[in-house]
């Protein structure tokens, strides 16, 4: 499967028992991270696990264009040879990160404080959603950009060639905000602070520890206050990538719903600050269970299995846990649905500005499922039929957003008839061994042609 191109409609047919080993790809998140960090340092990082779908494939190509060497071994383990903070060399070509939000917006912070410009873009989706969530605070540092209106792609970003330290209390609770500022601020003299109101996934923060730079993390006044010293020479590092426990959700979510399913994931990263889903999940009543835990470069890890659970309840999902599993929301809406009574989702304004507006590409698509949904500007509800009760049937778009493919194609394994999509061409940004894995495992997932 491919992002761009022409579309490739799918269909999903209710299935047997789910059952067997589902061995998810690497960490989107950390996987971008490590490509860009690498690419700073003075010397050679060594990555294994990488996910290599097209969102972080766009990243090391963006890392190519700046100036690093990024090379692949034949047996998948990626080597950066990095140029050092502060030399990033000015790209010749514009820099298209496809699909990636995530890509996009820490390559701007990582380059906003060098003095050179570069030209951004990216597919149909990426180009309609707005950056100035990022490109703001990237100014105080000196930074310039000029984009299309709403400050959206195609943008050009000049870099400051005199950056200066700033502080910065984030708006929302934002991953890609902060980690682009802090980022920037690696090539900024004196302190870089980041206020959180919110805490959100702190992978940046982890690695920067790991790479060497000086970095600390306070509690003050309820806030999360991070603190960076710039202009560090970052040490290359040995990284291996956990599983991305967002592609995770997919086959464990699918193995709660599909009757007599019984599904082992290993090697699952647990951040907590990434896992509200699984935790959301035991509470609607999910047959959930956590083996072997341990701890791996840095980031909490382990083994979970999820077997069939037919007597899931909906809950009210706390607005605070929000920030923990705000990818997740698409697929608990599907279980949402295998369940009984109402499942609430407040706080989750976040979910209208992804690759899609996934609160209405998802309310559309269980609607015309037979599920019940309400929305709001920032929560929605949905109204179980109990297990096996999802009718099916429809077809679904899906906007370009993976994560919401990918959700549809769950639901159809679960419904009591086939559920179809307009494109499933997006699942490849990020899981792209999802329809095979997912084959293994005993689902019916096929090209609708």
């Amino acid at each position: 499967m491919a992002s761009h191109g022409s579309p490739i409609p799918m269909i999903s047919t209710p299935c047997g028992a789910l059952a067997g080993v589902a061995e998810v790809p690497g960490d989107k998140s950390i996987s971008h991270r490590a490509l860009i960090l690498g690419a700073m340092c003075v010397g050679e990082t060594v990555v294994s696990g990488l996910l290599e779908g097209e969102d972080v494939l766009a990243t090391a190509q963006a890392m190519r264009d700046f100036g690093a060497e990024v090379t692949r071994d034949d047996d998948g383990t990626w080597h950066v040879q990095g140029v050092g903070v502060g030399g990033f060399a000015e790209p010749a070509a514009v820099i298209d990160c496809g699909n990636a939000g995530t890509g996009v917006r820490l390559i701007m912070g990582a380059m906003a404080t060098q003095p050179i410009t570069a030209c951004f873009t990216g597919d149909a989706s990426l180009v309609s959603r707005p950056m100035g969530r990022v490109t703001d605070p990237l100014a105080l540092f000196g930074a310039r950009a000029m984009g299309r209106s709403g400050g959206r792609l195609p943008m050009v970003i000049e870099g400051a060639r005199d950056p200066v330290p700033v502080s910065y209390e984030v708006p929302v609770p934002s991953a890609q905000v902060k980690s682009a500022v802090l980022l920037a601020g690696l090539n900024a003299p004196g302190q870089t602070v980041v206020i959180e109101c919110e805490a959100t996934r702190d992978h940046t923060e982890r690695m920067l520890e790991g790479f060497g730079a000086e970095i600390t993390v306070a509690e003050e006044d309820g806030k999360r206050v991070i603190t960076l010293i710039g202009q560090p020479e970052l040490c290359p590092q040995v990284i291996a990538v956990p599983r991305d426990p967002s592609s995770a959700a997919f086959p464990v979510c699918a193995a709660l719903i599909v009757p007599g399913s019984d599904v082992f994931v290993p090697g699952i990263g647990l951040n907590p600050t990434r896992a509200g889903l699984f935790e959301t999940l035991r509470e609607m009543g999910a047959d959930l269970t956590y083996e072997n835990p341990r701890e791996e470069g840095g980031e909490p890890v382990a083994d979970l299995r999820a077997r069939y659970s037919p007597d899931m309840r909906g809950i009210k999902v706390p607005p605070e846990r929000a920030a923990s599993m705000i990818d997740e929301y698409p697929i608990l809406s599907v279980v949402a649905a295998n369940a009984t009574g109402q499942t609430v989702m407040r706080g989750v304004k976040e979910l209208r500005v992804k690759e899609s507006d996934r609160i209405e590409a998802m309310a559309r698509g269980l609607r015309a499922n037979g599920v019940e949904v309400e929305t709001g500007e920032d929560w929605w509800i949905v109204t179980g039929c109990g297990a096996g009760g999802v009718a099916g049937g429809a077809e679904v778009e899906t906007f370009l957003d993976h994560r919401i493919a990918m959700s549809f194609l769950c639901l159809g394994m679960a419904a009591q008839a086939p559920v179809r999509l307009d494109d499933g061409a997006p699942v490849a940004t990020s899981f792209p061994i999802f329809e095979p894995l997912m084959a293994g495992l005993g689902a019916d997932i096929q090209k609708d042609v």
